[in-house]
């Protein structure tokens, strides 16, 4: 690990200060690290071609009552079935619902994904996290013998 001298000037320290409060950090050097990262994976994902694999969550607001919107949601999950993994549905009150959708495939299928769901007439509020992640074939014992499978390595 590298240590580096940083200044900044007082607003900037300052807005460093209450991000780090507000997220709990321990030190500035923690907070900035996930900055940084943050900042990497931006910039992975406009330097590459948006077919690298990666994991997501996709969390949404919709209003039940919107005409076909259900119906709408329901059609665009089946048509990405192959990014699915799972959906978790709640209910906030008479009128809205959050889904949360954790995804999984080639960012750019991802991204495509997240557009379509919150871009629909009904959908109030719409948040996609991506994390850049590997796919590996590995063969390995679990319990009773060697087998092969995936593995999805986030690094």
């Amino acid at each position: 690990m590298q240590r580096i001298t940083l200044s900044i000037d007082d607003d900037l320290a300052a807005a460093l200060d209450r991000h780090m409060k507000k997220r709990r950090y321990t030190s500035r050097s923690e907070a900035l690290r996930d900055i940084l990262r943050e900042a990497q994976v931006r910039e992975k994902e406009e330097e590459g071609d948006g077919k690298g694999f990666c994991v997501a969550t996709l969390a949404y607001v919709y209003d039940h009552e919107t005409r076909d919107l259900g119906r709408r949601l329901t059609q665009a999950q089946h048509k990405h079935h192959d990014l699915q993994v799972a959906t978790l549905h709640v209910h906030l009150d008479h009128d809205s619902c959050l889904e949360v959708s954790v995804l999984r495939g080639p960012a750019n299928a991802v991204r495509a994904l997240a557009d379509e769901t919150v871009s629909q007439r009904g959908v109030r509020h719409g948040q996609l996290h991506v994390v850049p992640a590997k796919v590996t074939q590995e063969r390995h014992a679990h319990g009773s013998g060697r087998h092969e499978h995936e593995h999805v390595r986030v690094g």
